[in-house]
């Protein structure tokens, strides 16, 4: 489409930024400026323009292909600003609190950056034998149950790119090198609705995953806990798939609700 002129002549111009980050935070993948201006009705040259600044201003970055755009550092820092308001932070720090006791580990929310997980909350076991991964540590895709999981998210033809652009170095002994191993272990974790780390990324440590989703049913961002093997076997960290879940809920209503509440 290149502009429905009535339609674009409503569209007041201090909004029309706005409305193209929405519709690029609806989409949830990687789109052109014809895709968002399918639903916008702007002409060409000002949907390229808008692009063009957002790009600029680093609010969009494009991505490998050269031709799709995805959320930028801004828009991405903007965002966990967004998650971070205090309403909304103290009752998700209630939430991981009453997990991370019936648990008795370390639980963390984690978001999906360009190439890599960020931890944004946690919730530290009281064991004095921890794992050290603050908040703000930043953790590859491919070998860790929160990047895992969200790998599954993608499209197939995402993944495979991020794999050909992606340097699978072992970490451990357990990482999956091979792109084809870890296909099909993300066709698992797609099935199961959770991923885990198999002592992948450090050794004698093992996590379990699941997505926390946004009101269009799409990962936001991950629930995952850790332990150490002295404490935790793959079974055992199973076993409290159902409270992960339910705490996974909560999260997502956080954000969902009107009151943020």
């Amino acid at each position: 489409m290149d502009g429905d002129d009535g339609k674009s002549e409503t569209i007041p111009t201090n909004l029309r930024l706005l409305m193209v980050i929405e519709q690029i935070a609806t989409a949830g993948v990687p789109v052109t400026p014809t895709d968002v201006n399918h639903e916008i009705g702007l002409p060409k040259p000002t949907i390229h323009r808008l692009f063009h600044t957002l790009e600029e201003e680093g609010f969009l970055q494009r991505d490998m292909d050269g031709r799709t755009y995805s959320p930028g550092p801004r828009l991405r820092i903007m965002a966990g600003g967004i998650l971070s308001s205090l309403r909304i932070r103290t009752a998700r720090q209630a939430i991981l609190t009453r997990l991370s006791r019936e648990i008795g580990e370390t639980c963390n929310i984690a978001l999906p950056e360009r190439d890599a997980m960020t931890y944004l909350e946690r919730i530290e076991t009281e064991w004095p034998l921890r794992i050290q991964l603050p908040i703000g540590t930043r953790v590859p895709f491919y070998c860790t149950a929160s990047g895992k999981m969200y790998l599954s998210s993608l499209a197939g033809n995402h993944l495979k790119k991020y794999l050909a652009a992606t340097d699978l170095l072992g970490r451990t002994p357990n990482t999956m090198t091979d792109p084809e191993t870890l296909i099909d272990e993300i066709r698992q974790v797609r099935r199961n609705g959770y991923a885990l780390d198999r002592e992948e990324f450090m050794e004698d440590m093992i996590a379990l995953a699941v997505p926390i989703l946004d009101v269009n049913g799409r990962l936001m961002a991950t629930l995952s806990f850790h332990a150490p093997t002295q404490r935790f076997d793959i079974e055992r960290a199973l076993g409290f798939l159902e409270p992960m879940r339910e705490a996974s809920a909560d999260l997502s209503q956080l954000v969902s609700d009107g009151d943020g509440v």
